[in-house]
């Protein structure tokens, strides 16, 4: 673990926030962690990895899960100890949903992707019944599914309800932050590459309209987590996924404070590597974030002017409840961050 913090004489400094590194019921990479509450905390990732704790992250219990370890479940959202979904993403027949309705015992498939040249990367849920999957442009269109049953049944939307796609546009699976909810209504996809855009939904995911946004943009590059603590405050990062460990551009952190129209760009972390998630802390003051990436995880108070280092290890997915952060990297490793 790493952690540095600068002082400055004659003035007072914030506390410290207590960085744990968890015991682990894993060894793969941890893609996506998605806290309920204090308590209950779940996490997927590659290898078929669904990792679940019911102690604030103290002890983790791994789950079976469908399809062995042939399946990378990039996305998990849970509604408490026992009701979750999980996403598997990777191109045709690989993106699919499961839900489990008993902590893991069983899992049932609510969605096989039969479109071959799709690709799904995120999923969030803006209540117990009512979610969205965001997937790669394929067949000239934009892929959002949405669910009102709990993922019984999952529709894709038609094309006069959704952007039409940039060539070749897609979300990057990274930390299953690519689409989450402001409130249960206002619902938020960000677009990787070519263009860095952002979707944003009113009417809990009916229908979508599009901002351009100042984010790095590339063939692999563009925006890759978003985190909205209301309808209208949001920030995102972004990385160039072509280098993971090295890309160093500077656009990649920013914040919203009007849903998205305009972004105040901010400093990226201290460290080189594409940013994967991005939480804000909604228990540890307005400005307090924490981001994960491929360079480390890092902690802002000061909503992005300045970071400091949490780890150096490959960190990618991350989530946040009260004044507890859970970050979850490669090699199966955990972390809480107490602020």
């Amino acid at each position: 673990l790493l952690l540095c913090a600068v002082t400055t004489v004659g003035r007072a400094q914030p506390p410290v926030p207590r960085v744990t590194e968890l015991p682990s019921a894993a060894s793969a990479l941890l893609q996506a962690v998605h806290a309920v509450n204090a308590q209950v905390v779940w996490a997927s990732g590659h290898k078929g990895t669904v990792v679940r704790s019911r102690d604030g992250g103290n002890s983790w219990e791994r789950l079976e899960t469908p399809a062995g370890d042939s399946l990378e479940f990039r996305d998990i959202h849970a509604v408490h100890a026992d009701t979750a979904w999980i996403l598997s993403a990777g191109s045709g027949s690989k993106s699919r949903i499961y839900r489990t309705t008993n902590g893991g015992a069983t899992w049932r498939l609510q969605f096989l992707n039969a479109d071959t040249a799709a690709f799904y990367d995120c999923l969030s849920f803006g209540s117990s019944s009512t979610g969205v999957a965001f997937g790669d442009a394929s067949q000239q269109r934009t892929n959002i599914l949405r669910t009102e049953d709990a993922g019984r049944t999952w529709k894709l939307l038609a094309p006069t309800a959704v952007p039409a796609p940039l060539p070749g546009e897609g979300a990057f699976a990274a930390s299953g932050l690519c689409v989450v909810h402001g409130d249960a209504n206002t619902v938020y996809i960000a677009t990787g590459s070519p263009g860095s855009r952002l979707f944003r939904s009113r009417d809990a995911g009916r229908s979508w309209s599009v901002e351009n946004t100042p984010f790095t943009r590339g063939g692999a590059a563009g925006l890759s987590g978003l985190s909205f603590a209301s309808p209208q405050r949001g920030i995102a990062v972004a990385g160039d996924m072509n280098r993971l460990r090295t890309d160093s551009a500077h656009s990649v952190v920013g914040v919203t404070t009007d849903g998205g129209r305009t972004w105040s760009m901010r400093t990226r972390p201290p460290r080189p590597g594409a940013l994967a998630g991005v939480t804000w802390v909604p228990g540890a003051g307005p400005g307090t974030a924490v981001a994960v990436g491929f360079g480390g995880a890092f902690y802002t108070l000061d909503e992005g002017r300045s970071w400091i280092t949490i780890t150096t290890d490959v960190t990618t997915g991350v989530s946040a409840v009260g004044r507890q952060v859970w970050i979850g990297g490669a090699n199966g490793k955990l972390w809480r961050v107490d602020f």
